[in-house]
């Protein structure tokens, strides 16, 4: 199946931004909603920010006011602004993809991509 790959990931210190893209081995053209997630050592993983494919999005709310997803195109599919990093946004960070590739539904993920925030 498709393959996605996050990446801008990395080291950055507290404050600093960082914006995260995902990246589809083919291009994904019945793309139904799309997520960034991200989980830390001996934590869930949880939701960071999801949009649909009419763009509408929702954000947890200690994410709202310092993340924003948007959409891309066919082969970069979904983007992620993080500004104003802390220490516990720390974590490997995850795209998601629901869509309808050759008939079939598939809930697409990355392998991550790891932002540490530390000064």
């Amino acid at each position: 199946q498709v393959q996605l790959v996050e990446s801008g990931g990395g080291l950055v210190q507290p404050g600093g931004s960082l914006r995260l893209s995902c990246t589809a081995s083919s291009p994904i053209l019945s793309i139904r909603s799309m997520g960034w997630y991200r989980q830390a050592p001996g934590k869930e993983r949880e939701l960071v920010a999801g949009i649909t494919d009419d763009g509408r999005t929702n954000y947890p709310d200690s994410m709202k006011e310092r993340f924003t997803i948007s959409r891309g195109s066919a082969t970069n599919p979904v983007y992620l602004q993080m500004n104003n990093l802390q220490p516990e946004d720390t974590a490997v960070y995850y795209c998601n993809i629901a869509a309808v590739i050759g008939g079939r539904f598939f809930r697409l993920w990355g392998q991550g991509t790891l932002v540490t925030v530390s000064s």
